[in-house]
């Protein structure tokens, strides 16, 4: 199924213009970065001012930046899969990270963000982690199943331990292309060209980093510029990570880079965000409580940017909710692309808020991570709406009940002063578990 000039005119139609560039007459290049646990306050257009993000904070002053964007889920392959379907990890089945010997994957029947895209015309191509299947040996999960016209660096094997150094452990047999490669380099140039080879037409890029995920390895001539910083060590500021995340950083003016030399800024969707909050043990997540694996907002609230020239107004922040399954209704809808009819969604396009930032949007947020992790996440689940969050722990049922508006960090439970909210807010968790989840408990 090809785009028409039509269907893409008209899939924008209810966005707008979010100023007077000239409008194209293609359907746009989607650019999607997603970095592996890198916290909320981490970027200095978060407010971080030891780690060195130019880059990225261009993209903010350039494009639009999400103050409460979120993920569907506080570890990573779920939130992977709340990306590839639209849809809840509950309802995919996939509510944990996936282990070595993990029989779960993502299962090709179902209709995906590439193999619709591709459908309509777009090359595809994903560089890098994928994290949808655990026992690579199986290969039923593989990304090419999915609709990738090409698949770059991606694992071949469990990828937990990290490696950034070339000879990459879950890359054998990938060849360097430099001296002394590092893999978050690697990615970053395999990403400028697929750009360059792909810019005559539309085309989807999912670039998925591996980094800054643990075990933290950086460049040691970055390493020793931040431990000459004398921030260091204090305020968790991190040397290494911060030197990773300044390599994931170039990378991003290098792709920029790249769109700009291929004429295909003002035709390029970018949006830049994490899986899930960053590890506590290591990584900065604000003022947030909790982190990775928690579904306190440390764990789940993320970094998102997004910039397209033309449609997006520089400069813009929002406070507007969003969540890691708006984005696949985003992408099609900007793409002029559908899902299959009677195929249910858990996100919304967020098309609108790219042209009115500040009109504020009302709606429910929902998350089910019935595990406990090794990380001291506890198998739970959370609802939020508008100022009011709900944390509902599954064993026991107890409950949290958190004012979002004037308790930002989750500092005080006031279930038993609003008795009646948190009534109310578990009442919609428990007909949306309903709803979702195949049987009520997995």
């Amino acid at each position: 199924m090809s785009i028409s000039r039509r269907a893409f005119t008209a899939a924008l139609a209810g966005a707008g213009a979010a100023n007077a560039a000239p409008k194209s007459k293609r359907p746009p290049n989607i650019v999607y970065v997603l970095a592996d646990d890198l916290g909320w306050g981490e970027l200095g257009c978060y407010g971080n001012i030891f780690n060195k993000t130019p880059n990225l904070d261009r993209v903010a002053k350039e494009g639009l930046r999400f103050t409460h964007a979120y993920s569907a889920a506080p570890v990573c392959s779920p939130m992977r899969a709340s990306l590839m379907t639209g849809q809840a990890p509950a309802r995919v089945g996939i509510t944990d990270f996936l282990r070595a010997d993990d029989k779960k994957f993502l299962s090709p029947d179902r209709p995906s963000l590439p193999k619709i895209l591709q459908q309509a015309g777009y090359r595809t191509g994903l560089i890098g982690k994928w994290h949808l299947m655990g026992d690579y040996k199986r290969r039923a999960g593989d990304p090419k199943l999915h609709g990738f016209d090409e698949v770059i660096c991606s694992e071949q094997s469990y990828i937990g331990p990290g490696y950034y150094w070339h000879p990459y452990q879950h890359l054998p047999g990938l060849a360097a292309r430099t001296p002394n490669e590092y893999l978050t380099d690697r990615l970053s140039l395999e990403a400028s060209e697929f750009i360059e080879r792909n810019a005559a037409k539309p085309f989807f890029l999912y670039l998925s980093h591996y980094a800054p995920h643990t075990r933290l390895a950086a460049k040691p001539a970055l390493v020793a510029k931040y431990k000459a910083n004398e921030e260091a060590g204090t305020n968790r500021n991190n040397p290494e990570l911060a030197a990773m995340i300044e390599s994931l950083d170039e990378g991003i003016g290098r792709i920029l880079e790249s769109i700009r030399k291929a004429g295909v800024d003002n035709d390029t969707l970018f949006i830049f965000n994490s899986d899930n909050g960053g590890e506590g043990r290591i990584t900065v997540n604000g003022h947030l409580r909790g982190a990775k694996s928690m579904l306190y907002e440390g764990g789940i609230r993320v970094p998102l940017i997004a910039r397209w020239p033309g449609r997006i107004k520089p400069g813009t922040t929002t406070k507007n909710p969003a969540i890691s399954t708006d984005l696949f209704p985003t992408f099609l809808q900007a793409a002029g692309a559908k899902p299959p009819s009677q195929y249910p969604l858990d996100g919304s396009s967020l098309l609108k808020i790219f042209n009115d930032p500040q009109d504020e949007r009302k709606r429910r947020l929902y998350w089910h991570y019935p595990h406990d992790h090794a990380l001291g996440g506890k198998m739970s689940s959370a609802i939020r709406d508008e100022r009011w969050k709900l944390i509902e722990f599954i064993p026991n049922g107890r409950r949290e009940l958190y004012d979002l508006q004037g308790d930002p960090s989750e500092t005080r439970d006031v279930a038993s002063e609003h008795p009646d909210i948190a009534r109310s807010l578990a009442s919609h968790l428990q007909a949306w578990r309903v709803k979702v989840l195949p049987a009520l408990g997995d």
